[in-house]
């Protein structure tokens, strides 16, 4: 009985309760995102930076399951500014992908819910949508057309049973129903050669089948550019690929960028691809910003400890090591996060501070801030990242 109580276990009477806990607050939630489509007031909002595409603003995004609220993302806050690419980068499991479904407004409903904060969406004179209440028939106007997504893997992406002209073309169609069908073609077709496809005619009748990972790829990046996007979010997009294809998908991606003046949002493990790409970096841990600044400060000045353990743990070229370096320890249960830094127990230079709450972000210059005790005498302490308690909902 010892055991259980020290593993994961709960009772037939805790997961009732849990169970009945869940559906009182999803409904509750479900029935207030109702209540948005009556009155734009609930989700129209102004941005606090009219240079910013994208604010998160204490986003908290958690996950009602069997086993009590996981809280995948937990009081995010950063900003992607016009015509900019901000990497995220973290260890599976740290919150990128959900905070991206969170701003396409993808999460798996009922049990997944956006439950605090704000996500200012610009649409242009200062005005903005809030994501979180947002109503489907606005978001099915914004998704694909406004923001669109490179999903980490283009053969579950594209369906199998259709041709590539047809799936792009759908794009086109949808948010331009009055396009007529010869435009459609040739908007497709410039979309193919955009991207780097020579073949275009022959690749526009092909199945996904058909063609190669990089080729797929190519076309996953076509769909998402079809209608010119303010925003294009890449969660990965050159996971699957070798080295030299991921190379060329990242160039073709920069140059879209530029031609679009679109803004890249790219999630990705890969630090070389963030340091070739990114002017912003936004390092996530257990579903928490703990560092954030430009790329030449997160790279030549990495200041919090788990942001130091990952550019140590890349390997260097022409350096020779017996073993790369790893950080030490696991990651804590996102049921139940503790009140206090959540690398702690993995961390290796504690401080005196380290025993209390959770620290604060600290800006320690005009444009880099950390969540780290160690700064807390070297910068502007800004505010503590704000979590929604379950309960209260």
């Amino acid at each position: 009985m010892a055991d259980h109580k020290n593993s994961s276990y709960i009772s037939g009477k805790e997961s009732r309760r849990i169970t009945k806990f869940n559906r009182r607050v999803t409904k509750k939630l479900e029935a207030a995102r109702a209540d948005a489509n009556k009155d734009p007031k609930l989700y129209t909002t102004t941005m606090k930076d009219p240079n910013n595409v994208v604010e998160f603003d204490n986003v908290c995004t958690y996950f009602f399951t069997d086993v009590g609220t996981v809280k995948a993302v937990d009081g995010v806050n950063f900003n992607i500014p016009k015509c900019s690419t901000v990497g995220v980068v973290g260890e599976s499991g740290c919150g990128k992908s959900v905070t991206s479904l969170s701003l396409m407004q993808l999460l798996q409903r009922p049990s997944g819910q956006t439950v605090g904060g704000e996500i200012r969406f610009n649409i242009g004179d200062g005005k903005a949508y809030n994501i979180v209440n947002t109503p489907n028939a606005i978001m099915e106007k914004i998704r694909g057309n406004k923001i669109s997504m490179i999903f980490q893997e283009p053969m579950t992406s594209l369906n199998p049973v259709f041709r590539i002209g047809e799936q792009i073309d759908e794009v086109t169609k949808l948010h331009n129903p009055e396009m007529p069908e010869e435009e459609v073609k040739a908007r497709t077709l410039e979309m193919l050669e955009l991207v780097g496809i020579a073949n275009k005619e022959g690749v526009y009748s092909m199945y996904p089948h058909e063609l190669s990972g990089g080729m797929r790829q190519r076309i996953c990046i076509a769909i998402a550019l079809a209608c010119s996007p303010t925003l294009i979010i890449a969660d990965e997009p050159t996971t699957a690929l070798d080295v030299t294809i991921q190379a060329q998908i990242l160039d073709l991606l920069q140059n879209l960028k530029d031609k679009l003046n679109s803004s890249i949002m790219l999630i990705t493990h890969d630090l070389g691809v963030v340091a070739g790409m990114a002017d912003y970096v936004v390092v996530m841990y257990a579903g928490r910003v703990i560092e954030k600044g430009t790329a030449d400060e997160i790279f030549h000045n990495p200041c919090h400890p788990y942001t130091i353990g990952l550019m140590r743990s890349k390997p260097v070229v022409g350096k020779k090591v017996d073993e790369l370096y790893n950080i030490p320890g696991s990651v804590p249960n996102p049921v139940n996060m503790p009140n206090y830094c959540y690398f702690r127990d993995r961390c290796e230079m504690r401080c005196e501070g380290c025993d209390g709450k959770y620290p604060p972000e600290i800006r320690i210059s005009d444009t880099h801030i950390v969540s780290c005790y160690r700064y807390i005498n070297d910068g502007e302490v800004l505010g503590y990242p704000k979590s929604v308690n379950v309960e209260e909902l």
